[in-house]
């Protein structure tokens, strides 16, 4: 059984890895010891209720969930309801919902003793920056020689906090698992397979959300002329860090450009060794996205 923290700021592709990290961890796969948010897709209350809220309806209502840091390191907070909802959660508002109080640094100190306990970061990388090396860490973040999503150098999750993941990656005593938009971008859900999810969910209480949920991230994609699809990035992201599919990549340098107000969050990597340092993070560039299909659908049945 594999000991697993999420450090999240759930929007839609964040609840559906959420989905599948409580459909691991009621077959006993893995230990889903907490989750921590950020702020990013939506503020960092929000965030926090979005993922109790998901957790609650997977039947994982006693997996703690702590808000972590409210704000990026070093620039105001910039949210997205134009691509994930006003709530974070597409058309759906998971209304009030208690989070207790706690600290999530303590939640983070207690399981990640373990070495072989997995973080796992879909958010930006804020609260990673802020607690300091991880042993065991990956992180849905980044652009390489790909077109970004929010610059057209630069990637969300990057561009909210540059500073954050600058100095995570400046940090990291072991290479961080980046997987990047090149990447998770190749993993979508269209109107058939979110059928065939629903279907094999069955009568999981959260499956009748998924249509109202995805729906408005259907039609975001749409509108940026991606076609009537989402990308699911952080889903991807989860199975990688898990190792529940094929993937490959390579040891390389990676540094981020935090202040340039041309280049935000603009990450580079060097490939050829131009700047002589340690590798700092393992690039994930290819993952069996066939495989990454057939896995979730084997996980939440």
């Amino acid at each position: 059984m594999i000991p697993v923290l999420i450090d999240c700021d759930t929007g839609i592709d964040d609840a559906l890895a959420l989905i599948y990290l409580a459909a691991l961890h009621k077959r006993g796969e893995i230990q889903l010891f907490g989750a921590t948010t950020t702020a990013g897709n939506v503020d960092v209350k929000q965030t926090a209720i979005n993922t109790r809220w998901v957790l609650d309806q997977c039947g994982l209502a006693g997996t703690p969930v702590l808000p972590g840091e409210p704000e990026p390191k070093h620039v105001p907070l910039v949210t997205t309801p134009e691509t994930h909802g006003d709530h974070g959660l597409g058309y759906i508002n998971p209304g009030h919902v208690e989070i207790p109080e706690g600290d999530w640094k303590q939640l983070w100190k207690e399981h990640l003793s373990n070495p072989e306990t997995k973080l796992i970061v879909t958010g930006p990388a804020t609260n990673l920056a802020e607690f300091g090396p991880v042993e065991n860490v990956t992180l849905m973040g980044g652009t390489y020689l790909y077109p970004g999503n929010t610059t057209p150098t630069a990637e969300w999750n990057t561009w909210v906090d540059p500073h954050g993941a600058k100095e995570a990656f400046a940090a990291a005593q072991k290479p961080i698992t980046v997987c990047s938009l090149g990447v998770t971008e190749q993993f979508t859900l269209n109107p058939d397979s979110l059928s065939t999810l629903i279907n094999t969910l069955g009568s999981q209480p959260i499956a009748e959300h998924l249509p109202e949920m995805l729906r408005y991230y259907f039609e975001f994609h749409e509108a940026q002329g991606e076609g009537y699809l989402a990308q699911i990035h952080d889903l991807l992201t989860c199975m990688i860090a898990l190792d529940k599919i094929p993937f490959s990549g390579r040891e390389v340098t990676v540094d981020v450009e935090a202040d340039s107000p041309l280049m935000r969050g603009t990450t580079v990597a060097d490939i050829r060794g131009h700047w002589g340092k340690p590798a700092n993070a393992f690039l994930v560039e290819t993952a069996d996205i066939e495989a990454a299909h057939a896995e979730l659908l084997r996980a939440v049945e």
